[in-house]
């Protein structure tokens, strides 16, 4: 796997390419803990469940269904946090399409955002160079998968992140990761510079 930290590079990298304001920051919250909580499955290894097993490092918690669950938990709490009160809608009838088209946007913002996010993680483990595959299309295969190019050098575990070869691997992760996703938001800003603030009369 990447380090968790470079997990939060694709989250954060979509947050600085956004319109300012586009992402709040409870959303962009949301993706990085999306990016990071696939990872949680090292539990196993303290349950005694095999690596290779569905629910082992790198299985169920890496697939695109995860990924979906997240999503739709992001959407619902996207929905139910915007919806206002049925006073306000019945006061402001004119208001009440307005709200609703906004609620849509927000909860489908929401969930594209945190699947994206989720989904970058297992996608970014197939790209490095050792352990098991991805299991992305859990539980229909409990297959692994790895990425037909792999630059990536494998993370160690906690133990030895602080090492010579924890180094390596942040060396690896800056220069496969972090470096293409900066220059993409840069050429991102340049081809879609943000729209002019206008000014207030003085």
């Amino acid at each position: 796997m990447p380090s968790i930290i470079t997990h939060a590079a694709v989250p954060l990298a979509l947050w600085c390419a956004a319109d300012r304001g586009r992402i709040p920051p409870r959303l962009l919250a949301a993706g990085v803990i999306a990016a990071m909580l696939p990872d949680a499955d090292v539990l196993a290894f303290a349950l005694h469940i095999p690596y290779a097993d569905a629910f082992g490092h790198r299985g169920a918690s890496h697939s695109l269904l995860f990924a979906c669950v997240l999503a739709a938990f992001a959407a619902s709490l996207a929905f139910f946090g915007s919806r206002r009160p049925w006073s306000a809608v019945l006061c402001q009838p004119r208001l009440a399409s307005t709200t609703a088209r906004s609620t849509a946007a927000s909860t489908a913002q929401a969930a594209a955002f945190v699947f994206v996010c989720a989904a970058s993680h297992p996608l970014l483990d197939a790209m490095t160079s050792g352990g098991l595959g991805v299991a992305l299309a859990w539980p229909w295969s409990e297959h692994r998968f790895f990425a037909p190019w792999r630059p990536i050098r494998v993370s160690p575990f906690a133990p030895q992140f602080f090492s010579a070869r924890g180094l390596a691997t942040l060396l690896s992760e800056l220069r496969w990761v972090w470096l293409p996703l900066a220059t993409a938001v840069v050429a991102w800003k340049l081809i879609h510079p943000a729209p002019a603030v206008p000014r207030e009369p003085s």
